[in-house]
């Protein structure tokens, strides 16, 4: 009977190598005779694994906190806790350590039984692929802002609560409703809505809060950058001086609410509900988020923050200046 030679299929053949390579640590001329080929088409191999996703490397960086700026902090705002990542500079990577730290913060306040209310953002994007948990936690998931659309689904918050609920196994309740409706008449009815407003109602009982920080320095604003808000639109938040906002919650560099005229056809919690909750995690950091975090921190609308050291060092200037 003739020696038995399965298929050769090209996909298989490029995880044999890499399994080979990085798992079972072989050296690359060791594989080449293994499957006799040279050494060189090996490493042509391990290139193509690479670029046809069959190798996913991830390094895991451990997280480096500036303790003199979370006491600084923690101590000028009257924080309850307070996380400073330590990033080199503000490139794209920074946010998922930004992410992370947001997600072992998330951990010291999470208990079974849990309410949590959940913005949107990108952070808190980045917050709900980084957290990890070995037993499931009981608990619910309240959204507490309108949709975006379908633009940006991983942005948007029904991808990030519906991530993060998966791992937690936990109950997640969806604000079916958009973040931004075309009058303030449409807006209120939906608020008043019994099924709609269920998330709203239930945040209102929430221990813990997921917030984000958003901007409307050009051209990082995200409500800008993916085209929901029109340049008129933050120039008009500009007019009133606004900084940022939490939630679609607007406020000024002393955190006192601002109010231009679409502002009243926004779905989301009320601020005052918002200050309710007990536990109100920030996770923002970034060129442009020094202003809107130094206006949350003076109104309150966090009281745990988690960001970066540049970032960090920015706010404490800024709260000197002005």
């Amino acid at each position: 009977m003739p020696d038995y030679h399965p298929p050769i299929d090209r996909d298989l053949l490029l995880a044999d190598v890499a399994e080979m390579y990085y798992l079972e640590g072989k050296r690359q001329s060791d594989i080449a005779q293994i499957i006799g080929l040279t050494t060189s088409m090996v490493s042509r191999l391990l290139t193509e694994a690479h670029q046809r996703d069959i190798v996913d490397i991830r390094i895991r960086r451990p997280l480096q906190s500036d303790y003199a700026l979370e006491i600084a902090l923690k101590e000028k705002f009257n924080l309850k806790t307070v996380s400073v990542v330590t990033v080199r500079n503000h490139e794209i990577t920074f946010l998922k350590y930004l992410g992370a730290a947001g997600a072992q913060t998330f951990k010291r306040f999470l208990t079974p039984g849990s309410t949590i209310g959940i913005a949107w953002g990108t952070t808190l994007s980045i917050l709900a692929d980084e957290f990890e948990i070995v037993t499931p936690v009981p608990s619910n998931l309240v959204e507490l802002v309108g949709a975006m659309g379908s633009r940006n689904s991983e942005y948007d918050g029904h991808g990030t609560i519906m991530r993060l609920g998966e791992k937690l196994g936990a109950e997640h309740y969806i604000l079916n409703a958009p973040f931004l409706c075309s009058t303030a008449k449409i807006a209120q009815a939906l608020l008043t809505d019994e099924i709609l407003a269920k998330p709203l109602n239930m945040a209102r009982s929430a221990q813990i809060a997921l917030l984000g920080a958003g901007s409307l320095d050009m051209p990082y604003a995200t409500l800008f950058r993916y085209g929901y808000f029109s340049p008129e639109l933050v120039a008009d938040l500009k007019r009133v001086g606004a900084v940022g906002n939490v939630c679609g919650l607007y406020y000024d560099l002393n955190g006192l609410e601002t109010r231009a005229e679409f502002c009243d056809r926004i779905i989301t919690i009320s601020k005052q509900d918002l200050l309710s909750i007990p536990i109100r995690i920030g996770v923002a950091g970034g060129p442009d988020k020094a202003k809107p975090i130094l206006g949350a921190l003076r109104g309150g609308y966090f009281n745990v923050l988690v960001t970066d050291c540049l970032t960090a060092q920015k706010v404490l200037e800024l709260d000197e200046k002005l």
